[in-house]
Parts: structure tokens; C-alpha cells; sequence
């Protein structure tokens, strides 16, 4: 599990890609899970955490940037 602050250290570039390859996980485990092959249920949980986490922070630059350009 990722905490947020390794997160809001990243650039939003590699925010993009960490999300797009978690993505990329959590479909495969979706696969894996629909298939009888999932070894680790609890990855399942992480991943879709980790996303969350991705897009909340992402969020937060947004709107702080958005906020920035109004005031």
C-alpha cells in the first residue's frame, strides 16, 4: 500500500501512468478473480485503494491550480 505522500511527490505525468498501469492491474485481477486464479484477494483491495488515492490527489492539483488562475 502507497501513502499519500509518496503520491503528492510525484509528478502529475507519473500520476497519469501509476493510475493507467493500476488500471491495467485491476483488470487483470478481475480477470484472475472471474477465472478462479486469484491468488491474493487482498491485492484487489490495495489496487482500488491506491487508485482512489491517485485521483484524489490529482483532484487536489486541479483545483488548486484552478483556484490559482481565478484569484
Amino acid at each position: 500500500m502507497t501513502k499519500v505522500a509518496d503520491f503528492r511527490a510525484k509528478t502529475t505525468d507519473q500520476l497519469r501512468d501509476q493510475l493507467l498501469q493500476l488500471k491495467k492491474e485491476q483488470f487483470n485481477l478481475r480477470f484472475q478473480k472471474a477465472t478462479g486464479q486469484l491468488e491474493s484477494t487482498a491485492r484487489v483491495r490495495q489496487v482500488r485503494r491506491d487508485i482512489a488515492r491517485i485521483l484524489t490527489v490529482l483532484g487536489d492539483r486541479a483545483r488548486s491550480s484552478s483556484t490559482a488562475a481565478q484569484g
